[in-house]
């Protein structure tokens, strides 16, 4: 599934082309995606005009000069490529490839602006995405948003605030990551990755890194800057190249080419002086990537 990072690259990709334009028409190809769309979207965003791109956890937020904004979600296989002229480029580059097979094209926002028309076309082979709409003023209270936890990269993210989240939990260290109670929009990937960074084990207690008083460990600390780490080298990634270079084919430089742990198994450590080796394990149904050797 796409993470943080792949939908803020998105994000970044799409603002060029939709800011600022006034959505035509919206067309949707079909009823439903995981769920059925909203009553009349397709007449509420067809006339708007596009203000901004905004992103929280995994969600792609389209803001609309009325007020409503427009939630899209990208599931696990969706992606957005634009259309104009003879040009395509689908922003973002994922670690399993998307699909732009025109079959599986659901949605269009057909768009104009001051620089021409063009179309930009949600794609989504497995339907596991979805969209929805509500208004701006009331996203903190949408069920997707009123229990999300901070931002990965957001002040409100510290070792404090995970020592109060963690303190006296058995839960294992990954787990407690992977709740978007305790850290908004942080996967599968990343965790695993930030782990790898701060030397710490996926299967420890998250309560561990918590002294007695309720205080961060040092442990504790080095997490969150790892965590802070990785994701701000993925979006620096993502940002980059499409600040560089946006091919036709929707090709990017892109930070999944630097995975140091995920997806690794039987390959040797890269922490210098380790020794070890990647394993995988499973834990709540997802592969884990580690080294058991420098991972305590």
């Amino acid at each position: 599934m796409p993470e943080l990072p792949e939908v803020e690259t998105v994000k970044r990709g799409l603002t060029p082309a939709m800011e600022g334009a006034r959505v035509a028409r919206l067309e949707l190809r079909r009823g439903d995606l995981r769920f059925p769309f909203p009553d009349a979207l397709a007449e509420k965003v067809s006339g708007r005009t596009i203000v901004g791109l905004g992103r929280r956890a995994k969600y792609l937020l389209v803001d609309l000069d009325d007020g409503n904004t427009l939630i899209s979600h990208l599931g696990m296989s969706g992606s957005f490529r634009i259309e104009e002229g003879a040009g395509s480029d689908t922003p973002g580059q994922f670690h399993h490839a998307r699909s732009k097979d025109e079959k599986h094209d659901h949605v269009v926002f057909h768009l104009e602006s001051s620089g021409g028309s063009r179309r930009v076309i949600y794609n989504d082979p497995r339907r596991f995405g979805f969209m929805d709409m509500a208004r701006r003023a009331d996203l903190a209270a949408h069920p997707f948003f009123r229990d999300l936890g901070p931002e990965p990269t957001g002040n409100e993210l510290g070792a404090a605030y995970l020592a109060e989240r963690f303190r006296d939990k058995a839960q294992p260290l990954k787990s407690a990551l992977l709740d978007q109670k305790n850290i908004a929009g942080l996967g599968n990937i990343y965790v695993c990755e930030a782990l790898w960074r701060s030397h710490l084990s996926p299967i420890r207690a998250a309560g561990t890194l918590v002294t007695a008083g309720g205080k961060p460990k040092e442990t504790l600390n080095l997490l969150v800057a790892s965590i802070r780490e990785v994701i701000a080298d993925a979006i620096a990634a993502g940002g980059s190249s499409l600040r560089d270079h946006i091919q036709t084919d929707g090709s990017l430089g892109y930070f999944q080419h630097s995975f140091s742990v995920y997806d690794h198994e039987g390959q040797a450590c890269g922490t210098p002086g380790c020794g070890g080796t990647v394993a995988r394990i499973v834990q709540a149904g997802r592969s884990t990537f580690y080294c058991a050797a420098c991972q305590k």
